[in-house]
């Protein structure tokens, strides 16, 4: 496997496009477009929050019922959340007028929306997105571009990521794009994600993989501590790389969840270090845990710890912190027999061990933890299993972009 440049059109046969439709923000780009020449498997994992969009009700029911899917239409904006049966029949609208325009049924259409929830949904305005969008679409890289660009609320940067590989001899290729900066929290975390990929596989296969591969990736990320009511991750596979389709857990399904686990992977990071306000990613890794339970557990706690996130922030060397986190997490272990180490900028720093603190240097730490990617390790030594979380820190500007979000 090999990463590539590019994103939702990288893959063979999928195309996007990126416009601006006045959804809610002017001057840029709102809606996005990804759309395959033939029909795909999907498959996809959603909020649980009890609360759910609009999108998120649609799109279930394709992924769960429908023959197949070809299309995926995304606005930024307007979240169509807690927006009762006008907001279901914005996604129909939009669906079918995606469908009448690309000449697919409307029940191959996917919906996705971000923003502010509570908001009804321009329809005049979706449906004039989406004629600019299937007018626009196109397989080059710039096209994926676009459409990463145009699901982005309060991101500050797109996010996509593609990687090569091989199956059954065939050089696959798979491509993604994400949104997400704030109300970000395990459990399917706003988040907004959508994987291409050209290989040939069943169903039942790709969901089973699709299921895995969120659970030490976009599960393992938390910016506030929100679960957003309209979280989605879809995996459409449209076979155009002819491979023989992957029926049975092979090598070529091995080399498939490999590749998706890896883009996953990359893309929770992406979202993590984005976060609203944020000035560093903040990894926590979990070490010689007793159980892969207890690992998550413990890695989850130290990246959602407000007082962590903030000592990450004002770059201060506050292991206390961390402590307390993995102590108050659930899970049971000995803390005399905690090592607790610092990592960033090329640097590598002990701060606790056998149950006390250890001798460093302050003002190492301190330009340590000035780094943009901050890891801490917890070494548990209670067991052989390990997870890895990932955050960020928690500054001034968290509660100024919060505070007046809607206006």
């Amino acid at each position: 496997m090999k990463q590539i440049e590019g994103g939702v059109t990288a893959a063979k046969g999928f195309e996007a496009a990126g416009v601006e439709a006045g959804v809610k923000y002017q001057n840029r780009k709102d809606m996005a477009l990804i759309y395959s020449l033939s029909p795909c498997k999907v498959a996809g994992t959603f909020t649980t929050n009890v609360v759910k969009a609009a999108p998120v009700l649609w799109d279930q029911k394709i992924v769960e019922n429908s023959a197949f899917a070809q299309a995926v239409v995304v606005n930024s904006g307007i979240a169509n959340a807690c927006t009762g049966i006008q907001g279901m029949d914005a996604c129909r609208a939009e669906a079918e007028h995606a469908g009448k325009l690309l000449g697919i049924p409307a029940d191959s259409v996917l919906i996705g929306s971000t923003g502010v929830i509570g908001m009804h949904m321009p329809v005049d305005r979706l449906t004039a997105g989406i004629d600019k969008l299937v007018a626009a679409k196109g397989s080059s890289l710039e096209d994926g571009l676009l459409a990463a660009q145009a699901i982005m609320t309060t991101d500050t940067v797109h996010k996509q990521l593609a990687v090569e590989f091989t199956v059954g001899g065939k050089t696959a290729t798979m491509g993604a794009m994400c949104k997400g900066s704030g109300m970000i929290h395990p459990n399917m975390c706003t988040m907004l994600a959508y994987v291409t990929t050209d290989v040939a596989i069943s169903k039942e296969l790709l969901t089973k993989a699709v299921k895995a591969a969120v659970v030490d990736s976009f599960n393992m990320i938390s910016v506030d501590g929100d679960t957003s009511t309209n979280d989605t991750l879809l995996v459409l596979a449209n076979g155009e790389a002819g491979n023989e389709e992957i029926v049975t857990e092979n090598e070529d399904y091995q080399a498939f969840s490999q590749a998706l686990q890896f883009v996953t992977t990359e893309l929770a990071k992406k979202m993590a270090g984005d976060g609203e306000g944020a000035t560093a990613l903040f990894e926590a890794k979990v070490i010689h845990a007793k159980s892969k339970t207890d690992a998550r557990t413990l890695a989850k706690s130290v990246i959602c710890s407000s007082l962590s996130k903030a000592a990450i922030f004002g770059h201060d060397c506050n292991f206390g912190r961390i402590l307390c986190a993995l102590g108050y997490s659930g899970a049971i272990f000995d803390p005399d027999k905690v090592e607790l180490f610092f990592e960033g900028n090329g640097m590598r720093i002990q701060v606790f061990g056998n149950g006390a603190p250890c001798d460093y240097s302050e003002e190492e730490a301190t330009k340590l933890l000035s780094a943009k990617e901050v890891t801490v390790v917890a070494d548990m030594h209670e067991g052989t299993e390990e997870a890895t979380a990932w955050g960020c820190d928690l500054s001034y500007d968290y509660v100024k972009i919060n505070a007046d979000y809607r206006s």
